[in-house]
């Protein structure tokens, strides 16, 4: 073995050494290897001697050895009632040197362990800042090393204090910020099945109202950058419309109103633009056809007056049977798809930069894809934020206010550990 080898090995050791180990004495034995002993490794007697000793330690600000003599404590005496006291002190002692992943852990130990602990409420209040902090881009660390932030980390604690806590006060709100968490991964299924959870199982909890809202909301927000789906559309208008009959009298009823008449509006300035193709291409029966799906869907607005004029003049100009379709269409997933390769075209040819298919198109058509739509980043945008959080430990409340679209990245890079 190479002389320099134990010296490696020691330095190393020393570098990954955790809270539990530091200010230890670092001992190497040819039949155990290398091992961290120290003076405050001994265990006393009894649960009251350990926790004295623990507490002492403490104290005298030696946090390592208080760290281990609690662990100790709940090692051998786990059925002490001393044994809850010092399994908290374990995870506020992580807490408190920034190891927030391990704190958490310890703190969900406790509720798992000791359901019926006294200090069962302060628990789960510190596990509930703790997962804020991830869900607010706090970064995980890999051997003390910070890495990116981890929007799975933060829904997997949401998601334990609902299971081991609930019905603790923070348990609908947890619900609630699963499914924040999954809607900044883009999961938008699973965040919408989330939401529902939560006034599912706490309705007459007051975050029930933004956990429908933002049903309506992530339904908006899919249908606008992705599925492009009128269907999506539609339950996203009926979310909406669900939202403001159960809770009249909250405050985002008249930003959820504004929301129904945006989706409408939109969708019908989509049919529209598809009969304006239709009658400039002089396909005037299907014109006739989208046209009056504009009046059916919107009666009394200028788009469907505008509608109403050219049906009108095309009656005159070519006679009522030159326009008539035969049957009334119905609405298939094939329609639909045809509507948004339709939709593609007009958004192409209406360019004012457009002149006209290049030569290798009049071969052979290529769809366009339709621009995928930008919901609105305004200060007034329709994501909402539960009206006023339970407060963190320490009394802190967060306001009401507007949730972003984008997760904002943290103010400050995380402290370091001290380890």
């Amino acid at each position: 073995m190479s002389k320099t080898a134990p010296l490696v090995a020691l330095t190393l050791l020393s570098l990954l050494m955790p809270l539990s180990q530091v200010n230890a004495a670092v001992v190497y034995r040819s039949d155990e290897g290398w091992t961290v002993e120290g003076d405050d490794t001994a265990v006393a007697g009894s649960a009251a001697e350990q926790m004295k000793k623990a507490e002492k330690l403490e104290a005298s600000g030696n946090d390592s050895g208080a760290y281990k003599s609690y662990k100790a404590l709940v090692k051998r005496f786990g059925q002490s009632f001393l044994a809850p006291k010092a399994q908290r002190k374990v995870g506020m002692l992580l807490e408190k040197h920034h190891d927030y992943d391990k704190a958490f852990d310890a703190y969900n130990s406790y509720l798992t362990k000791y359901p019926q602990g006294e200090d069962f409420d302060a628990v789960v209040d510190s596990m509930f800042k703790i997962a804020k902090l991830f869900l607010e881009g706090q970064k995980r660390k890999v051997f003390g090393v910070p890495v990116g932030p981890s929007m799975q980390r933060a829904q997997a604690m949401f998601e334990s204090i609902v299971k081991n806590a609930p019905f603790s006060k923070l348990a609908p709100l947890s619900q609630f910020n699963v499914g924040q968490a999954l809607e900044k991964q883009n999961d938008y299924p699973k965040a919408i099945e989330a939401y529902q959870a939560v006034y599912t199982k706490y309705p007459n909890d007051p975050v029930a109202a933004d956990a429908l809202y933002q049903v309506g909301y992530v339904r908006a927000k899919d249908a606008r950058e992705g599925s492009y789906d009128p269907a999506t559309n539609r339950k996203a208008r009926e979310a909406f419309e669900d939202f403001t009959a159960r809770y009249p009298n909250s405050e985002k009823v008249a930003q959820a109103n504004e929301n129904i008449r945006n989706l409408e509006g939109g969708t019908n300035k989509n049919i529209l633009d598809i009969a304006k193709f239709y009658d400039k291409t002089r396909k005037f029966k299907s014109a006739v056809i989208y046209y009056n799906d504009v009046i059916k869907a919107q009666p009394g607005s200028p788009e469907a007056e505008y509608a109403k004029g050219r049906i009108e003049a095309l009656k005159n100009e070519y006679g009522e049977d030159a326009l008539r379709a035969g049957p009334e269409r119905t609405e298939t997933g094939n329609r639909a798809l045809e509507r948004r390769k339709l939709q593609a075209k007009v958004d192409t040819v209406s360019r004012p930069d457009y002149v006209g298919p290049p030569v290798a198109e009049l071969k052979q058509k290529v769809e366009t894809a339709p621009a995928k739509p930008k919901l609105r980043t305004s200060p007034d945008n329709l994501g909402p934020v539960p009206a006023v959080e339970p407060p963190l430990p320490g009394g802190e409340t967060k306001p009401a206010g507007t949730l972003p679209l984008t997760p904002a990245p943290p103010e400050s890079e995380p402290p370091k550990l001290n380890q």
